[in-house]
């Protein structure tokens, strides 16, 4: 009977918290995880991959290799060239298996449904809500943005939106990350045959809202593959470096965009850059 018993409260409620790699000393993260449990459904599995709380409703060996090959990857690679600190705050991240009980449990425990298939990040509840059937592209994306906020608060829109789809779809090279072509291609080289592309100086001078609200996909794509640029010439870190040390006089980044490429003609850029961008292939 007590093996039984044992076994229907093993099913009933499996919440697995691994051992923090900054020791299980931490107070703050111990009394997250308490008040965490109050509020888990049946059969989660509960790791801490500092700065973050991974949760998701399936295996322990499951969603560790999701901590440890996507979450801990991405957050030492994004330090190592872009973050000098930690988000303040402890972010959940919610790996769901399926796109079911993503939409359920997106309702069930935030009360909204998702307007993506692939996952999205929760202000109010400081979590990153992913359905990790997807793939793990989203989630390293939705992780740029909380250590964003931690190093850049003047960050405008499209360099946060550009670095976060830069590395949706990303791999390691000679140690560092580095974000590789994608699904975005295919809608930019469109829009630049067709010239609806913006001018960069336009791009990056674009309001949160704009940036968001016109013409969102290209502005995504455009930013993305501009920064992609940067990387395949081996600027990106330095330039990413030298605008957030300037933008109080700099608050666009083009006059630091310019400056870091040694160009003085940038529509002359643009269209090589433009060029550049239809040269490119996915997959």
């Amino acid at each position: 009977m007590k093996t039984l018993a044992r076994a229907i409260f093993a099913f009933v409620l499996l919440v697995v918290v691994a051992v923090p790699r900054w020791g299980e000393a931490n107070g703050r993260f111990a009394r997250h995880i308490k008040a965490l449990k109050q509020r888990l459904p049946p059969g989660f599995a509960v790791v801490v991959e500092p700065p973050f709380v991974v949760i998701g409703n399936d295996t322990q060996d499951v969603v560790r290799r999701h901590a440890e090959s996507t979450v801990r990857w991405a957050v030492e690679k994004l330090k190592a060239d872009f973050f000098a600190r930690n988000p303040d705050e402890i972010i959940d991240v919610w790996l769901f298996k399926d796109a079911a009980s993503y939409q359920r449990n997106a309702r069930r425990l935030f009360g909204a449904t998702p307007s993506t298939p692939y996952g999205y990040y929760s202000d109010t509840h400081k979590a990153l809500v992913m359905n990790i059937a997807t793939g793990g592209g989203t989630l390293v994306h939705e992780i740029v943005h909380p250590f964003m906020r931690a190093n850049f608060p003047g960050c405008p829109a499209w360099l946060n939106e550009g670095l976060g789809s830069l590395f949706e779809q990303s791999a390691e090279r000679n140690g560092r990350i580095v974000g590789l072509t994608n699904w975005r291609l295919a809608g930019l080289q469109r829009a630049i045959r067709e010239k609806r592309v913006p001018a960069l100086n336009a791009l990056l001078s674009t309001t949160t809202s704009q940036f968001y609200d016109d013409d969102p996909g290209t502005n995504y794509a455009a930013a993305r593959y501009l920064l992609y640029a940067l990387q395949e010439r081996g600027l990106l870190v330095k330039f990413f470096a030298s605008f957030r040390a300037n933008v109080d006089r700099d608050p666009t980044g083009f006059d630091t965009l310019k400056a870091t490429l040694g160009e003085t003609d940038m529509a002359d850029f643009q269209k090589r850059w433009e060029a550049f961008v239809l040269s490119l292939t996915f997959p």
